[in-house]
């Protein structure tokens, strides 16, 4: 009998550091107009704050491991936090591009070691019932970065403007990073002696098709709106305010896939969000009508948004109990997908149009599927533990 899931100060801990590294993330894209603004900046240099902090968690894929076993969990997290927070405040104050943009830098690559140690620390914390622990982590996430651009949005047409959306939001993790320097802190004395281990096979099967759904995500966030103006003839502020009905369908998601996986198992959840998620992308892919396209892409969001939390269990799961390094490499796997694949799906509109560029979504979703049912008995076959 499985025991029940009890959430411990160290869960509530990984949540919120999670949702505000969320926070972050989300924000850039919504202050670039204000920063172009003031700065009278090409989209090009625009669009290296991303850029930047996207290099920075790649980085973090690379060798936040080795950190994160020297100084341990929570000291890590409390590294990150105070590195999310400076990065902000920095960003906040910079009146030149080439601060602002080391800035975005500082925040990606100090800040996504909160990334690397989340879903390590609850895996940890929480054992096979892991997948309730990082589906929930990551429906606060959601809730908390699809209100970054609303606070901005907000705030910019008030007398504090809108620099006050990331001023509150470094205080309080700032705040929180300070408080866990005062705490003990001991290395991961289990990873340790895993150090110089090879993560399995199974693993990286997992990092594969982690991958491809980050990868679906990004390009449905990055592309949607130009897609939904472009091909569908709908208003440009309106296409811009409808990403936020893929928004919208991936909280929704998440909240149910919370609830689900204490009665599913992760892989079978896998496989109906695809379906559900592939169903949204061929309506909203396939029609001329702007209506149907904005349900297309309401239903997308509700399928993709298990599959990251799902995935992400499952390839923690297979590390062997190596979970500090399974945590930094699927940090870069996030990286690798959002630095490249929209970029991907550009070049091929710039090709093809928009419209035929989309088809890498579809393959995106097809190289999944396939992935998830063939890999069925090789990942069981290399893997002593699953949940």
């Amino acid at each position: 009998m499985t025991a029940p899931f009890t959430r411990t100060r160290m869960t509530w801990l990984a949540y919120i550091l999670l949702a505000l590294y969320g926070y972050f993330l989300n924000i850039l894209g919504p202050i670039t107009p204000f920063l172009n603004d003031e700065f009278d900046l090409s989209y090009t240099v625009s669009s290296l704050h991303f850029s930047a902090f996207a290099v920075g968690i790649l980085l973090v894929g690379l060798g936040g491991h080795v950190l994160i076993r020297r100084v341990g969990r929570v000291r890590a997290l409390a590294i990150g936090a105070l590195g999310l927070g400076l990065g902000a405040l920095l960003l906040v104050a910079g009146r030149a591009p080439a601060v602002t943009i080391g800035a975005s830098f500082l925040m990606g690559v100090v800040g996504s070691l909160i990334l690397a140690v989340v879903p390590a620390a609850l895996s940890e914390e929480h054992g096979e019932l892991r997948a309730v622990a990082i589906s929930e982590s990551n429906v606060l996430a959601s809730l908390l970065s699809t209100a970054a651009p609303l606070l901005v949005g907000w705030l910019a047409g008030q007398a504090a403007g809108w620099r006050w959306a990331l001023i509150a939001a470094a205080l309080v993790t700032l705040l929180i990073g300070l408080l866990l320097l005062r705490r003990p802190s001991r290395a991961a004395a289990v990873d340790a002696a895993r150090t110089g281990r090879r993560l399995p096979l199974a693993f990286w099967y997992y990092w594969i098709i982690l991958v491809l759904a980050v990868s679906v995500e990004f390009c449905m966030v990055y592309w949607s709106a130009d897609y939904l103006s472009g091909v569908l003839g709908v208003p440009v502020a309106g296409a811009a305010q409808a990403v936020s009905l893929f928004l919208a369908g991936m909280i929704v998601g998440r909240l149910i896939g919370g609830q689900a996986v204490r009665r599913f198992t992760p892989r079978a959840m896998i496989l109906a969000a695809l379906l559900l998620g592939s169903a949204g992308f061929a309506l909203f892919w396939t029609t001329a009508s702007p209506a149907l396209g904005m349900a297309g892409l309401a239903l997308t969001g509700l399928g993709v948004a298990s599959l990251y939390p799902l995935i992400l269990s499952l390839a923690i799961g297979a590390a062997g109990g190596d979970e500090s390094q399974a945590g930094a490499r699927t940090t870069l796997a996030s990286g690798t997908a959002i630095l490249a694949l929209p970029l991907v799906l550009g070049r091929v509109a710039d090709l093809v149009g928009l419209k035929g560029a989309f088809a890498v979504v579809a393959v995106l979703f097809a190289g999944m599927f396939v992935l998830m049912v063939v890999g069925k008995r090789p990942i069981r076959s290399n893997t002593t533990r699953m949940i």
